[in-house]
């Protein structure tokens, strides 16, 4: 029978084993931790009975792919929740604007720029059935709809600060990029946009959904489901070479590029060696859990509504943040991302007590305390947030690396989301998962489509390396 070992235990880990075994293979997984899930994990940090999601909070492409289709992981658990409004991006004076499900919904309440946010996601997502299984592939297959994806490409190739040009409001051009943000990208450069326009679409096809019960349960499912098929999971096993297992037919590893490299040795050709080590993080995140009384006092209304905000000025200061930590150098005032899964998801909760999901982007390696400036942050579009804390848990840069070793200086999204590497990651292949050698591929987020609990990069690995079994 043939034999897998998957090396690392995230969603994308976690999704290469169950698709293996799904097809026969006798697959066990490693896990160096002593719980499974990598960024999907869930815990009491703040207060007992709040839950807070340890690192992915909001799933904007896990509801409807290619390995969700093949896999019933409801069956298994999962339930997603969607708040009343997906996004939203709170300004000064109690201003803002916010995204429904709706297209029109969404454009109605931007004013004058209803008719080009319209134009922008309403064609797109009324597509993006046709784009999506694209997007989830790497860019070096050809999509079955070519015709949609070149529209989707005109849009998302563009740098971020020529899109935004689109807009004219101060709303508009501010919801725009905070989404835009997520890509941790100066908004100058080529692709910039990509990420904004595949999260701001997938929000109003599929919204941005949260786990019941916290990101764990997707975890959960996954590990259930890859049971149901016979596989395996070992938690407290660092793998640190490939002589310490019994030489499995096909190993993959989700774990950073350099991580991979380094375990396979000379097992891999120095050429792709040498590649996966001058893969590019990007730059960091600084994360606080907060547990706070009735909730956060919002001055912009639909704020108090969403499932995920943006909490960083007008479009002008969101991008300059993000050219700065792309620079080194910390913002007084961080990009913010906050997510408030409570509002879908009530189970989360205690009482009138709810928890609060925080992070600030920060320079790679970063070695300050960003506490202060992310409460600040939050302060300046909620007058009265401080005085509703009732604890916070800290989880700074170093504290990020070694509660996950992908996440490399901080790096939570595996990866520099660069020209280069939103094109080609980990490096320039056909065949952008397989390591040059027999029965060794890469499944982490480092390789196509990148960042998320979708298990895509994972779903990705496993079909191309039960291609080459096939071979």
């Amino acid at each position: 029978m043939t034999r897998a070992v998957v090396v690392g235990s995230g969603p994308n880990g976690l999704a290469a084993a169950v698709t293996l075994a799904a097809s026969g293979i006798d697959v066990t997984v490693l896990e160096a931790a002593e719980r499974i899930g990598g960024g999907t994990r869930t815990s009491e940090l703040t207060l007992p009975g709040l839950l807070h999601d340890e690192c992915s909070a909001a799933h904007p492409l896990a509801v409807e792919n290619g390995f969700t289709e093949r896999f019933d992981l409801a069956a298994h658990g999962l339930t997603w929740r969607w708040a009343e409004v997906e996004y939203s991006h709170p300004l000064d004076g109690g201003r803002g604007a916010a995204a429904l499900r709706s297209v029109e919904e969404t454009a109605a309440g931007l004013g004058a720029d209803g008719r080009a946010w319209r134009s922008l996601f309403g064609w797109l997502t009324d597509h993006f059935d046709r784009i999506a299984p694209a997007v989830t592939q790497p860019m070096t297959k050809l999509p079955r709809h070519p015709l949609a994806m070149a529209r989707f490409g005109a849009q998302a190739g563009l740098p971020a600060a020529v899109l935004l040009q689109r807009l004219r409001t101060v709303e508009g051009r501010a919801l725009l990029a905070g989404t835009i943000a997520h890509a941790l990208r100066p908004f100058n450069t080529l692709f910039s946009a990509a990420v904004g326009v595949t999260l701001g679409t997938a929000a109003h096809r599929y919204g941005w959904p949260v786990a019941e019960g916290g990101s764990r349960a997707i975890t959960d499912a996954m590990a259930s489901l890859l049971r149901s098929h016979g596989g395996r999971i070992e938690t407290g096993v660092e793998v640190t070479s490939l002589d310490e297992l019994d030489r499995p037919d096909v190993v993959l590893f989700d774990t950073a590029p350099e991580a991979a490299a380094r375990i396979a040795g000379d097992r891999i050709p120095p050429r792709v060696a040498r590649a996966l080590r001058r893969y590019r993080h990007g730059p960091a995140t600084f994360k606080v859990e907060f547990a706070v009384r009735e909730g956060i006092p919002w001055t912009h209304e639909p704020t108090r509504r969403a499932g995920t905000v943006h909490v960083s000025g007008d479009a002008r200061e969101v991008a300059t943040v993000e050219r700065q930590i792309w620079r080194g150098e910390m913002p007084e005032r961080p990009y913010v991302l906050l997510c408030q899964q409570y509002l879908a998801d009530p189970t989360r909760s205690r009482g009138d007590l709810h928890p609060i999901y925080a992070y600030a982007h920060v320079p790679t390696g970063w070695t300050g305390d960003a506490t202060a400036a992310i409460e600040a942050q939050i302060e300046r579009y909620a007058p009265g947030f401080r005085e509703r804390i009732e604890a916070r848990d800290v989880r700074t840069v170093a504290q990020t690396v070694a509660y996950n070793r992908n996440f490399v200086g901080g790096d939570t999204i595996t990866g520099a989301n660069d020209a280069r590497q939103m094109i080609a990651r980990p490096r320039p292949a056909l065949d952008p998962y397989a390591l040059g050698a027999d029965g060794l591929f890469l499944c982490s987020a480092a390789t196509p489509p990148g960042a998320g609990a979708h298990g895509m990069c994972g779903y990705n690995a496993a079909n191309s390396a039960l291609r080459r079994l096939a071979a």
